[in-house]
């Protein structure tokens, strides 16, 4: 959580910068600071002095081409979290300067690191045995911290082939801009970029927690956004695979229409199964009548199975069901399908045989 808020913290400071500088409202990739304006803002707002701040842009390719884009100003948070001086950002709500970094106690470090060495490892392991390994996504305070731990391992790991894949969940207003954001960072540094896209599951707990802690909340307002997001999202990683063949991504998805959706794109574009950069995912036991004609026509397919004891995997099955709108729909469907298989095959003779 604290890595996290120094993230946004961060990335609402640009946003910030941004709209002082009339940009306000474009897309993340899209908005470029002029660099010498952003050195005077730091330097009016007291963050740290002139010459510190012109050593900011030397020698980092910052502000080479006298603009400051997203990604340069995530490679600045890189160095200056290195210093030890603490640094100050503005808080938008408040106006007032607070350190951008809570010191961590040195439990607090050696937690870090055993996350990274413990990812380290599953990413080693995964690369051995031929296998993808997808970095799961959490709620919106704990993501930005998982995404950028996974980012690290994409770099390190994703040189060749896409081994390392990241969940990006398309009920987050940010969605499209942490994709564009991430693939522009993979096109930069030449890796393969890999994308489970998800609709999301932490509605309910988003909402309260935004209302209850006073944030804005981070959700599209209804599940018709939130599906223009996902396809929003999705065609743009197509197109990506279309130009560069760089690219991967999972559908995880039980709605047909983004089903559909895929399958049109990628016929449009000329991105054919065979080539294994598109897959899909349903739960197992879910729309198994979206599943099973997708393998058959060739495109890879899979079963997602959550295990481990039932007192922690019924509440997860349970918060799928309750979140995933549409759901008992999608099964009451399922089991009318089945139904009328059962009995097309009692009338044919052919109980046990799905031929008559």
């Amino acid at each position: 959580v604290q890595f996290s808020e120094v993230l946004v913290k961060w990335r609402r400071f640009f946003y910030q910068m941004a709209a002082e500088q009339g940009q306000a409202g474009r897309a993340a990739l899209e908005m470029k600071l002029e660099a010498e304006k952003l050195q005077e803002a730091l330097a009016n707002l007291g963050i740290a002095t002139k010459t510190e701040i012109q050593h900011w842009f030397t020698g980092e390719n910052l502000g080479v081409s006298g603009t400051v884009d997203l990604l340069d100003w995530n490679n600045l948070i890189d160095s200056r979290t290195k210093i030890s001086k603490p640094l100050l950002v503005p808080n938008v709500q408040t106006g007032q300067l607070e350190p951008l970094l809570s010191r961590f106690t040195e439990e607090e470090d050696l937690q870090m690191k055993r996350v990274l060495q413990r990812m380290d490892i599953l990413a080693k392991r995964a690369m051995e045995k031929g296998v993808r390994l997808m970095v799961d996504a959490e709620q919106s305070y704990f993501q930005p911290a998982i995404s950028r731990l996974t980012l690290e391992m994409q770099r390190s790991f994703n040189r060749d082939q896409a081994v390392i894949f990241n969940t990006y969940q398309c009920y987050l207003k940010e969605a499209y801009n942490n994709v564009t954001l991430d693939v522009e960072l993979s096109r930069q540094e030449g890796w393969h970029f890999g994308a489970k896209l998800v609709r999301g599951a932490y509605m309910e707990q988003e909402r309260e927690r935004a209302a209850k802690i006073g944030y804005e909340d981070p959700i599209n307002p209804t599940y018709e956004k939130t599906n223009e997001m996902y396809h929003k999202c999705l065609d743009y990683i197509l197109e990506e695979i279309k130009h560069s063949q760089k690219a991967n991504v999972m559908v995880a998805s039980h709605n047909e229409d983004t089903v559909k959706f895929t399958l049109r794109r990628m016929s449009e574009l000329g991105i054919h199964p065979s080539e294994k950069k598109v897959c899909f995912g349903q739960l197992l036991g879910m729309c198994d009548q979206i599943t099973f004609p997708l393998g058959q026509a060739g495109f890879p397919v899979y079963k997602y199975v959550p295990y481990g004891p039932v007192n922690e995997v019924l509440p997860y099955l349970s918060r799928r069901a309750q979140e995933n709108r549409g759901f008992m729909q999608r099964a009451n469907r399922e089991r009318d399908l089945l139904w009328r298989e059962v009995k097309r095959r009692l009338l044919a003779g052919s109980l046990f045989s799905p031929n008559p």
